[in-house]
């Protein structure tokens, strides 16, 4: 099952660390079989209110998200982003292709009673 890695960069300042992390981020990536699906700005936001910006990363699962996280070339990197940008990354295992908002209902609805 896919899995994300999905951050929240809400204060972003212009670094030349960030030039290189950008530069040096898909070589941690491909190993792992990481790839960017979204990427930034621009962004529209239709309810509520969003400061920042987003990126999404996918990976084949969660495991693998963790092993690329915790993977020596990215943290050295790392700082890069972390030195720069305040935000959060959260890893999120994503659902399947048969996945059915209507069976989480009934899971719902019998834990409720």
């Amino acid at each position: 099952m896919p899995a994300y890695g999905f951050a929240h960069l809400r204060v972003r300042t212009p670094h030349a660390d960030i030039l290189e992390y950008l530069e040096r981020i898909q070589d941690t990536l491909d190993p792992f079989h990481g790839r960017f699906v979204i990427h930034g700005p621009p962004i529209e936001v239709i309810e509520g209110s969003w400061p920042g910006s987003m990126v999404l990363l996918e990976f084949p699962d969660l495991d693998t998200a963790r092993a690329w996280y915790h993977s020596a070339d990215y943290q050295e990197i790392m700082h890069l982003r972390t030195d720069h940008i305040d935000g959060d990354l959260l890893l999120i295992e994503g659902v399947g292709p048969n996945y059915d908002p209507r069976e989480r209902a009934a899971k719902l609805r019998a834990q409720t009673g």
